[in-house]
């Protein structure tokens, strides 16, 4: 019950105006732990109170908060709690310095698991979409668990990416955990419990602020051994991760995009600073040598489906297929450099679907669906 009551009464602390992670940590420090320190008499918190006045108002509220009220409130919202000390914890973000000293999650952690961040713009285009669903999915393959932050765009996709091959994958979020932001998503994150794990500092309750998502960067970037940033403009959130990772010792990747993109700048400004470039998974496996410890031993040709397994493609699927690559194109692009009539390509699209070859994007783009 040791760790059980710790983690409590540090959710308990958490529901106080003004302690956020940084406050906790501080307090444990203080006094050892966070049940000592709730269960310190009013004269210790009076001897530092002028130093620290925020502790001042714990002994105002203090009186009128039941732990155990907090903790089956919690656990009748399927919230877990847990802290570094802990074997689930991810492993990385312990390390560092200001790890948060309480993590809510939701779903499945494995605190030794290699991971991969994905990071991007909210306004992704159609190829970086594709690009980052793709990397996300060959990474799971190779044993990666992807992180990200549920956000439109590139996020969405790369958690996509991971569940495309039945693969893990971490969704941090910049709220508590009974919100999902964007709304949208909420189908995407009832997908990700289903093997991964939705992740946040902040308690329940708290709405998605605009503060709180650097913060929110921080636990992708420090939880991973490498951070993917795929289209991004020269001012974001993304590159704003990029800094975290660079001060807590990560790898720093970027996808190269069009050069008419306003969203390439910012991956085109990491590669000119040195982040390394990457056409491909094994770009970023080569960085990140630690990655064949956790290389899955799953089979995913044993996944697929009859209608994979059996396809045999005729003529007019070998010319289609021949156009397709891993960057979109239009079904308008395929018709003009075909001599097929617009009904047999449509219909040859779609049985290409169903034997498992390609993949269809918005707004009738097309790719090959990689072989994992």
């Amino acid at each position: 019950m040791g760790m059980e009551q710790e983690k409590i009464v540090r959710a308990a602390f958490r529901t106080i105006a003004g302690i956020g992670s940084e406050r906790l940590r501080r307090l444990i420090a203080y006094f050892g732990s966070a049940v000592k320190a709730w269960e310190a008499p009013q004269s210790t918190y009076l001897q530092v109170a002028n130093q620290e006045k925020w502790l001042g108002e714990i002994l105002k509220v203090r009186k009128n908060i039941d732990p155990r009220e907090i903790g089956d409130a919690l656990s009748k919202q399927g919230i877990k709690l847990i802290t570094p000390d802990e074997t689930n914890y991810p492993l990385l973000l312990a390390e560092l310095a200001d790890a948060p000293p309480l993590l809510y999650y939701r779903g499945h952690l494995q605190g030794d698991a290699e991971v991969l961040a994905f990071v991007g713009s909210r306004q992704a285009t159609t190829y970086g979409k594709s690009a980052a669903r793709v990397l996300a999915r060959d990474a799971v393959a190779k044993g990666f668990v992807i992180a990200s932050g549920l956000a439109r765009g590139i996020d969405t996709a790369a958690h996509q990416g991971a569940l495309d091959s039945k693969g893990v994958t971490w969704a941090f979020l910049g709220c508590g955990l009974d919100r999902i932001y964007p709304t949208e998503n909420w189908k995407l994150a009832e997908d990700i419990l289903a093997r991964g794990a939705l992740i946040s500092e902040f308690r329940p309750g708290t709405p998605p602020k605009a503060s709180h998502f650097p913060a929110r960067n921080r636990l992708i970037s420090g939880c991973s051994s490498g951070v993917v940033v795929v289209e991004a403009a020269e001012r974001s959130g993304a590159l704003i991760t990029v800094d975290f990772a660079l001060e807590q010792g990560r790898e720093v990747f970027a996808v190269p995009g069009p050069i008419f993109s306003p969203v390439s700048r910012g991956p085109h400004h990491l590669i000119r600073q040195g982040a390394k470039i990457v056409e491909g998974i094994e770009d970023i496996c080569n960085e990140l040598p630690a990655w064949s410890k956790h290389v899955s031993q799953i089979s995913y040709n044993s996944e697929r489906s009859p209608q994979e397994t059996e396809f045999h493609g005729g003529t007019d699927h070998m010319s289609i297929l021949q156009q397709l690559s891993d960057v979109p194109l239009h079904i308008d692009q395929i018709t003009i450099h075909s001599t097929l009539p617009v009904a047999t390509i449509s219909l040859a699209l779609l049985e290409l679907q169903l034997g498992g070859k390609v993949t269809q994007l918005p707004g009738q783009h097309y790719v090959l669906a990689r072989e994992c």
